[in-house]
């Protein structure tokens, strides 16, 4: 897997969002984020630079993803609008293939159901989020396939209820069922900034927990 120096992370306003970007930053990456508000990123580092713009429009995917070798997706959904799931990593993807970028970890929830899930008590919490937010898991259904069909090296990375706070420095993982309910926002980032050069689950969805 090639050597990755600068990175692109989408949602670093979000509640793993921070973390990412400091994790990355602490372990000496150079980090490129979108956000459509400056004001509401705190974060100062002369290794960290800030692009301006929707994670829908695709000429701001065009310029944050620019001289990045791997790019990171930890967008969240914004209120009373359409669902933008799909729509950012088809983006993402027509933009990485034009750059030759070839690492892509997106965040997801644990309601995404892959082939290979064993545990049951997962297959029934993503059939009742197809129930009750029928038009959001199509979406994020779809960008699963979209992914998948996709020629890149990608990782899903899936997780349960995101707790605000520091980690706790410990976490399990899983291919193939959720090993907990709840995370902490702190831990996630460790786990996926280890991913960037790590061929582990290149191809596949793990599940993490605390």
């Amino acid at each position: 897997m090639e050597s990755t120096n600068k990175i692109a992370i989408l949602g670093a306003n979000g509640k793993a969002g921070k973390f990412l970007v400091n994790e990355a930053l602490e372990k000496g990456y150079q980090v490129k984020i979108l956000t459509r508000n400056s004001n509401n990123m705190t974060i100062t580092n002369e290794n960290l630079e800030v692009i301006i713009g929707d994670a829908r429009d695709f000429f701001a995917i065009c310029e944050l993803l620019k001289g990045c070798q791997t790019v990171i997706n930890a967008v969240g959904q914004p209120k009373n609008e359409p669902y933008i799931f799909s729509t950012v990593t088809k983006h993402i993807l027509k933009v990485m293939k034009g750059f030759e970028i070839k690492r892509y970890i997106l965040i997801s929830g644990g309601s995404v159901n892959v082939a290979g899930d064993q545990r049951i008590v997962n297959k029934i919490g993503a059939h009742l989020f197809k129930v009750f937010l029928p038009k959001m898991m199509q979406d994020k259904y779809k960008e699963l396939q979209i992914i998948q069909s996709s020629d890149v090296d990608w990782t899903i990375v899936r997780l349960p209820f995101v707790m605000d706070g520091k980690g706790i420095g410990k976490i399990k993982e899983s291919l193939v069922d959720m090993p907990g309910i709840k995370i902490k926002n702190g831990d996630i980032a460790p786990f996926v900034i280890k991913q960037i050069n790590s061929e582990r689950y290149v191809g596949k969805c793990p599940f993490i927990s605390n």
